[in-house]
């Protein structure tokens, strides 16, 4: 069971109010961290060296996504995607369209190594990977759906007697600060965000951070070690966006793949009186160009599925097969 939607106060001028509703999850694993530049170059390489060069081509990031017309990035723009610095940072420059094949790259590579170690126990099929009837090959690697995203974003964990924390959290923490309250968090910022105009550094020595992206490592993850929720980059998930989802969406397994419900018609975007479209996907989180206020789990945005920039990411999810079986 997970909540989707705003738990803490919604301002009343919110003319698309996401409201808070119960919903249930069937068991998925998801990627701890946002997909980074290292193994973002290891997916080029292999299509460089076994795909066609329209694939290797249409699958790399815009590096330009860092050029300002009013501000000096260069060293970014030449170095974030390639350079060792960088390894663990979040890939960004990253089309919706350009993450999910790189999910299907990763399922059908996952499963040909899978084959290789099987020997010839198992006939392949015309993939060159193993049968699912073999119950060895994995399931389908893509993106987390919003539910999915939230579901990890909250990290609700068990109190005694098996009963989960009364009060949901607003953040991927406890408490409604921004800082930490105790350890070795104490007083300092639990994410990476935009502090205020101009300010995405605070204070050298107390709580100086990287000026844009850091390490997908840098901040501390929540109650399930999953680093998620904690600004950097934003993230694409599944779902097509529109305004009342987390109402229109089935209470199990919900995902908006669609217009059903809510039709692209209702939306005036040929004459420019609307973003929204078939072409609009959910974005969840914070990047470390907004400020606080999309730290919170509930907050969504939405880009059109062939744009990139500086601040969005991704990771991949997979459904537990086991678990929808039982």
């Amino acid at each position: 069971m997970t909540v989707m939607g705003v738990i803490a106060d919604r301002s009343p001028h919110d003319p698309n109010p996401y409201f808070e509703r119960t919903v249930s999850v069937a068991s998925f694993f998801i990627d701890s961290t946002a997909v980074t530049n290292i193994a973002y170059r290891e997916y080029l390489d292999d299509l460089q060296k076994n795909a066609a060069t329209e694939a290797y081509q249409a699958a790399q990031p815009d590096e330009q996504v860092w050029v300002r017309a009013l501000a000096f990035n260069d060293s970014l723009v030449k170095n974030y995607l390639r350079h060792p610095g960088f390894n663990y940072y979040p890939v960004v420059g990253v089309s919706w369209e350009q993450a999910n094949a790189f999910c299907q790259w990763r399922t059908t590579k996952t499963n040909a190594i899978l084959a290789q170690h099987a020997g010839n126990k198992y006939a392949l099929d015309e993939e060159g990977a193993l049968p699912i009837e073999s119950g060895l090959a994995v399931a389908d690697y893509r993106l987390p759906t919003e539910a999915e995203w939230e579901h990890v974003a909250r990290g609700m964990t068990l109190q005694d007697e098996g009963i989960v924390q009364a009060s949901q959290r607003i953040y991927a923490w406890d408490g409604l600060s921004l800082r930490g309250q105790e350890g070795a968090y104490q007083g300092k910022f639990l994410a990476n965000f935009k502090r205020g105009p101009g300010n995405y550094k605070g204070i050298a020595g107390e709580n100086d951070s990287n000026g844009a992206t850091s390490s997908v490592y840098d901040c501390p993850p929540n109650a399930w070690d999953v680093y998620i929720g904690r600004g950097n980059v934003r993230e694409w998930v599944y779902d097509l966006y529109r305004p009342h989802s987390s109402q229109d969406v089935e209470d199990f397994n919900p995902v908006r793949r669609d217009d059903t419900l809510d039709p692209a018609e209702s939306y005036d975007s040929k004459n420019n009186n609307s973003l929204i479209d078939n072409h609009a996907r959910v974005v969840k989180g914070c990047s470390w160009k907004d400020c606080g206020y999309w730290l919170q789990v509930s907050t969504r945005r939405y880009l059109d599925q062939e744009a990139s920039d500086a601040m969005t990411g991704f990771r991949c999810a997979m459904t537990s097969v086991s678990s929808m079986s039982q």
